[in-house]
């Protein structure tokens, strides 16, 4: 059997969705295909279901530093219930309906590219008139020590239906420091084990408040110290580079990141399988005017707004192409100005560069000097700081660490994205008290 459509996307998480829908809306036919759930990792295994488990462990932290009520406690099983109510019990019937709505044919099963234009999945070989996206995501990557020891990866951290006795956690990036946070809060006794310092992506400042706050919550950090070897009984015992020992009920790899290429017909594109896909600012894929790659597979941006944002660039300018005309816009974000929040305790917040280039310079300021933090939580502790192109007196960069920044981060994020001059900025007054007065606060630091 064989269908045609004008573009056809392989991966119905939000990212391939995204681009499907701004093609359809651009006049086009569209197909998407997918092996596993519709609405893909971020709706089941990522941000609904992480954030879903951190946002009450904050609230609760929160409450607690008031010192106005009796201490607030979490219920593990009621926010594991809650949870499940954002993942739809791991259920796409409502996503599917979704694609009906927005006129996108759906084909389940294991799409790849056959040839140029051309897509399998199943029985059925399907024709692009204009152009194939491959939005196919990321998978977490198992180091060795551990592929044997029937490791947690983010997935079954996310969406574990009782909370492990113990939980030891190998790697200090996004996912460890979460997972981290969210596992201690509801019941489990968390060592958390780092090579290097937390969050080694992030000014210093980040990952120390983080790993203070950690500490702080109970959390084993062992931070310097890599794993050598693991084996499994009924539990599962580390060996650590510093010669101790971690014994633990479950272990979790959060070690980063591979592109999920290595079996989508790639070669038949001459492309290497298994890797990342370079793109253009239209995300067409170098030299290839008929494919695209959207979200973590460019490796542009390992972030789901980030690839819905690349989506709806993809899908209007293949709708523009497809009617003759050039593309109205590009990506001007996803190498210059990245918004990212990590939702430990404290949050993090950051946006565009985290150390200075050449001619820039870096404002610091305490976020707990500003009234409204003050009052926002006793004892608050923070740092923010803003990276500045001295020749164009824009930032560049910002980067925030303490309770509720991560609300905060899209004022930096159209600062740094539109590049509006310091000085334009100083007459964005913010209200007080609030801890948007911290914007203030560093333009005075900066010397306006």
């Amino acid at each position: 059997m064989s269908e045609s459509y004008d573009v056809i996307v392989i991966g119905a998480g939000p990212v391939g969705e995204n681009a499907a829908d701004r093609a359809v809306r651009g006049g086009l036919t569209a197909a998407i295909v997918e092996s596993e759930l519709v609405g893909g990792e971020c709706s089941y295994w990522a941000c609904m279901p992480s954030k879903a488990l951190l946002r009450p462990v904050a609230a609760v932290a929160e409450a607690n530093t008031l010192g106005t009520a009796a201490s607030a406690a979490l219920d593990p099983r009621a926010v594991l219930e809650r949870r499940d109510k954002f993942t739809s019990g791991w259920k796409d019937d409502g996503q599917v309906r979704w694609l009906d709505s927005a006129r996108i044919a759906l084909y389940r099963g294991h799409g790849r590219i056959s040839g140029e234009r051309r897509v399998t999945v199943g029985g059925e070989e399907l024709t692009a008139r204009h152009a194939v996206v491959i939005a196919t995501g990321s998978v977490a990557v198992v180091p060795p020590p551990l592929k044997d020891v029937r490791p947690w990866t983010s997935r079954e951290a996310t969406s574990a239906r009782v909370t492990p006795e113990s939980l030891a956690i190998v790697g200090g990036g996004v996912v460890g420091c979460e997972m981290a946070a969210a596992w201690q809060a509801l019941g489990s006794r968390v060592t958390l084990i780092a090579r290097g310092r937390l969050l080694d992506r992030l000014p210093g400042f980040a990952g120390d408040l983080v790993a203070d706050g950690l500490r702080d919550a109970g959390v084993d950090v062992r931070l310097g110290t890599s794993v050598t070897a693991a084996s499994r009984d009924e539990r599962v015992t580390l060996e650590l580079d510093d010669g101790s020992r971690v014994e633990a009920a479950e272990v979790l790899a959060a070690t980063g990141r591979a592109p999920a290429t290595g079996d989508i017909g790639l070669e038949t594109a001459g492309l290497e399988p298994g890797s990342w896909l370079d793109v253009d600012d239209t995300l067409r894929v170098g030299g290839r005017e008929w494919l695209y790659a959207c979200g973590d597979v460019n490796h542009l941006a390992l972030l789901t707004h980030m690839g819905k944002y690349q989506a709806r660039i993809c899908g209007d300018a293949i709708a523009a192409r497809a009617r003759g005309a050039s593309p109205a816009t590009g990506d001007e974000a996803s190498r210059t100005a990245v918004p990212q929040v990590i939702f430990t305790v404290p949050e993090v917040a950051s946006v565009g560069a985290v150390s200075p280039g050449p001619g820039e310079r870096t404002v610091e300021f305490d976020i707990g000097n500003v009234a409204g933090a003050a009052l926002f939580a006793d004892g608050y502790s923070g740092k923010a700081q803003m990276v500045v192109d001295e020749e164009r007196r824009t930032m560049t960069g910002v980067t925030l660490a303490g309770p509720g920044t991560g609300e905060m981060i899209h004022a930096a994020t159209i600062a740094v994205a539109g590049q509006v001059p310091l000085e334009k900025l100083w007459h964005a007054v913010p209200s007080y008290p609030t801890i948007s007065e911290l914007w203030l606060r560093l333009l005075e630091s900066y010397g306006l």
